[in-house]
């Protein structure tokens, strides 16, 4: 197996999450970091006992020779920088968003195809062991056709990110167009849109928000509750992004014409609701008991996973790596599909449109 070698630009909170990974992978090599703030490179290849640390990308392509970079900054910069390491060989691995629009989205995956190489984005919870086993399920045919897809995603205002977000009106995420929504809605419909039809959906978007103002700057006017309502062909699908309730859920259920299925991401755990079968007081009884049944049995599946040390937090992330560097080394498909992430973000634009059109105007 070739060792890739392999470097970071954007030495933030999520690049500790890629470097934890590259740290015990086979057949890769985190060999360098790069932040402008070259403090913060230091610091992160201390913490990993990186060789390499740099404050200017180009010197960092130059110096190391790279066949991957993981771009963990935020998406504003990612089309650029992407045709910088393009332009120096490098495969290139995104944090999402993708790009502040999907025209910019478009440019980017055209610069790497374009130059011969290939690039994946880190949608890792949708390889996460369940996400894996809820794939094989849909695949196997055993929900049938899918008639409907609800997809939901919890969002804590009050958590370490979130009082980051709150507490800084100029924070990057209140410069993009679609906001909070923006930075956290691709982990909604990366999920529902390969199983709608390959056509342009119907979209329905709303949003509001629910918190008080409390600072009369840029964090008052963020919205923080978003529905959706998708349509295509036969397939409906409804996604949601919520701040409020709780527990803080990360959920996707898909009703099918035979079955029905449903993945918790959070506890990751994929099971087939019970229905009754005896129309009797003593058939309302059993359904509960084959519930309980069906989650020990998840259970013992997850302590199998521990055990063998497949249970990490980011469990998911190091199966997709393992795919899209394979796909480096061989030349094949890479783990997801371009147009998979094209269509996703083509809806992203038309939510954005919808629950925020002054912004959207300003950025195109």
């Amino acid at each position: 197996m070739k060792v890739l070698r392999v470097g970071i630009v954007g030495c933030g909170k999520i690049a500790d999450g890629h470097a934890e990974v590259l740290k015990f992978m086979e057949g890769a090599q985190l060999v360098a970091v790069c932040d402008r703030e070259l403090l913060l490179a230091e610091q992160l290849a201390v913490r990993f006992g990186i060789p390499g640390f740099y404050g200017s990308l180009d010197e960092m392509l130059a110096k190391e020779h790279l066949d991957v970079v993981h771009i963990t900054t935020p998406p504003g910069v990612h089309l650029a920088l992407t045709r910088q390491c393009v332009a120096a060989g490098a495969n290139v691995y995104l944090e999402k968003p993708l790009a502040l629009t999907a025209k910019d989205g478009r440019a980017l995956i055209e610069a790497v195809t374009g130059a011969g190489l290939q690039m994946s984005i880190n949608y890792w919870p949708n390889f996460d062991p369940a996400a894996m086993e809820f794939k094989r399920i849909l695949a196997s045919g055993a929900i049938g056709d899918p008639v409907h897809v609800e997809a939901f995603i919890g969002y804590d205002l009050a958590g370490a990110y979130g009082q980051a977000l709150m507490g800084d009106a100029g924070h990057w995420v209140h410069g993009m167009p679609g906001k909070l929504f923006q930075n956290m809605m691709d982990h909604i419909f990366n999920r529902v849109v390969p199983l709608l039809p390959d056509v342009s959906p119907e979209v329905h978007a709303f949003a509001f928000k629910r918190r008080p103002e409390v600072r009369n700057d840029s964090t008052d006017t963020m919205l923080d509750e978003l529905r959706v309502y998708l349509r295509a062909g036969g397939v409906s699908a409804f996604g949601s992004l919520c701040s409020h309730a709780r527990p803080v859920a990360n959920t996707l259920k898909v009703y099918g014409t035979l079955n029905t299925v449903e993945l918790d991401f959070s506890n990751r755990t994929v099971i087939f609701p019970a229905s009754q079968r005896y129309p009797s007081s003593l058939g309302r009884l059993g359904p509960a008991f084959q519930m309980a049944s069906r989650y020990f049995s998840q259970g013992w599946k997850n302590l199998g996973l521990f055990r063998r040390h497949e249970f990490q937090f980011f469990a998911g992330m190091t199966t997709l790596l393992d795919l899209f560097y394979a796909s480096i080394r061989s030349g094949g498909q890479p783990p997801i599909p371009y147009s998979e992430i094209l269509r996703t973000m083509d809806v992203m634009d038309r939510i954005i449109e919808q629950v925020y059109p002054a912004a959207t105007e300003v950025s195109r």
